[in-house]
């Protein structure tokens, strides 16, 4: 079965409006599919509608921001209940800092000679269809750097003002990793660490981080996200066996122009992990997805 459980919509920071990646991801040949918009769960209902008409097998997902020793680093949650209470007044705490950093990244931009970034980033979510009362992620601040004449591409807004280290990689407060698993765990939720390698932690740093997160109640780690090389997702599957996590994978996609992030085109799980949509919470789902 080709599950993935890693995707992005305009309700985040993705190019594609919730229903319409579903019938991109049903058309890439995915079985068994999740949205995990960053700090948002908006487009759930519009996915979860047209994942069952399309037959997919549906996963409620979400991807939480949370830190980690001064780290950013993301949690996966799965299978939760959307109307939370408790989570859902986390998540609007989580929004209010994103919209923080976005006036942030606008008034640094503006003292490098580029005025009008808020506005900018405002003009190229709208565009692309984003939910216009949610905060401006950096991807559309790049948008608006392209179109402004500052930079070429994405690619160089990134390598050269948001990335990692750069101008626009503003830390923000966010929860606790243990509180952020403890909020999905409170929704009835499963937690998966997404994408440990992207990190840049050393073995050592990287298995402390999965024994914290285990510690804290996580089950799963994502073992598999995008077209990642075999000798990392090699490395993360024994990680995941030596903690007893349930394995994941996703192509953490966002937009058609990243073919390294294509919908459905993820480094096989090897043999030796055990999925995530064989525990029997997801039974409902893999059930959908085999009428």
């Amino acid at each position: 079965m080709l599950a993935d459980l890693h995707m992005h919509s305009t309700a985040s920071d993705g190019v594609l409006a919730p229903a319409e990646l579903m019938s991109r991801a049903a058309a890439s040949g995915v079985e068994l599919v999740s949205l995990t918009d960053h700090d948002c769960v908006a487009g759930l209902a519009e996915a979860r509608m047209a994942a069952a008409a399309l037959g997919m097998g549906w996963i409620d997902g979400v991807e939480l921001s949370a830190q980690w020793q001064g780290h950013t680093v993301h949690v996966l949650g799965y299978g939760f209940e959307p109307d939370s209470p408790e989570l859902l007044a986390s998540l609007a705490a989580v929004q209010d800092g994103r919209w923080q950093r976005a006036e942030q990244i606008a008034t640094r931009l503006a003292a490098k000679r580029m005025p009008g970034a808020l506005e900018g980033a405002l003009e190229a979510q709208r565009v692309a269809g984003a939910d216009p009362d949610s905060p401006p992620a950096r991807p559309h601040f790049a948008d608006w750097m392209v179109e402004a004449g500052h930079v070429r591409d994405r690619a160089e807004a990134f390598r050269k003002w948001l990335g990692a280290g750069k101008l626009g990689d503003i830390k923000q407060h966010w929860p606790e990793l243990a509180d952020a698993v403890a909020q999905l765990r409170s929704a009835g939720g499963v937690a998966v660490i997404a994408h440990p390698w992207h990190y840049g932690f050393t073995r050592s740093r990287l298995r402390r981080l999965l024994r914290d997160f285990a510690e804290a109640g996580g089950r799963g780690i994502e073992v598999s996200n995008g077209k990642q090389p075999p000798e990392q997702v090699a490395v993360l599957a024994r990680l995941g066996e030596e903690f007893g996590f349930l394995a994941s994978c996703g192509s953490d996609f966002h937009h058609p122009g990243a073919p390294w992030m294509a919908l459905g085109a993820m480094t096989p799980l090897p043999a030796r992990c055990t999925p995530l949509w064989t525990d029997e919470r997801f039974a409902d789902a893999v059930v959908m997805h085999r009428q």
